[in-house]
């Protein structure tokens, strides 16, 4: 029997999970490259790119890249791969607007294309890619395994995916240090330099209620995924979890 994770939105609002969260990013999105390294002392920039060391450059040409954001990833692969081309996919146009210039700045636009659109609908054929990859994006999906199931639609068989995300601590006294961090540290810090106040807050309360660790891999598992694996990072306060199509 399927469990059913509680479900934390932005505002807790009438809208669905996705809306909310496509606006959330929005308002975010012109301080969120810089909170993001920020608050994180730069330590997400080295977890992206175990990330991407994930990827294999003589197998994974075609890659898309989910909840792509800022595009840091999309912009990272295509650098440390030589990927063909990368395209990243985000809720938010704010969000991707910015990513669009970053791109531009680089001249990597003919290797990089940056959609708006649903990770629970992706506008693609079936085996169109040779690996998707996910940066702190999966806890924002309204129907978690409708997403990893459309992601798997669309890798080739064989195909790699690769997620990075928060992971819930098991180590008492780092747990509590980082859920006074990102509890109240970084709500504060998201107040004093974004126009939305709540946007921190629901970080802090979204990895609370993911299913992280094994508990992910078994949704894999039961998507239909192959070869489910689970890296833990810094000591456990995120997580790298690969699969394969």
């Amino acid at each position: 029997m399927k469990s059913k994770e509680k479900v934390v939105k932005p505002y807790g609002r009438a809208e669905s999970k996705k809306e909310e969260v496509g606006r959330m990013f929005d308002s975010i999105a012109p301080t969120y490259d810089l909170l993001n390294r920020g608050t994180s002392l730069g330590i997400d920039t080295l977890w992206r790119r175990k990330l991407i060391a994930e990827l294999d450059p003589t197998l994974h040409h075609k890659i898309l890249d989910v909840a792509t954001g800022t595009a840091d990833v999309a912009i990272q692969t295509v650098k440390r791969t030589g990927a063909e081309h990368v395209t990243g996919l985000d809720l938010s146009e704010g969000m991707l607007e910015i990513g669009r210039r970053k791109v531009t700045k680089l001249q990597l636009d003919g290797r990089i294309t940056l959609l708006q659109g649903d990770s629970e609908e992706l506008p693609f054929a079936d085996n169109s890619f040779d690996a998707v990859t996910v940066a702190f994006g999966v806890r924002n999906f309204e129907n978690l395994e409708r997403g990893l199931a459309e992601m798997r639609r669309v890798l080739r068989p064989g195909g790699k995916l690769v997620v990075l995300e928060f992971s819930r601590i098991r180590f008492a006294p780092l747990r509590w240090a980082f859920n006074f961090y990102f509890g109240k540290i970084m709500p504060l810090i998201g107040r004093l330099q974004s126009n939305d106040p709540r946007a921190y807050a629901y970080l802090f309360e979204s990895v609370q209620v993911f299913p992280s660790g094994r508990h992910f891999t078994a949704i894999l598992d039961r998507v239909g995924y192959n070869d489910t694996k689970c890296k833990p990072l810094t000591f456990g306060v995120a997580s790298i979890y690969t699969a394969n199509g």
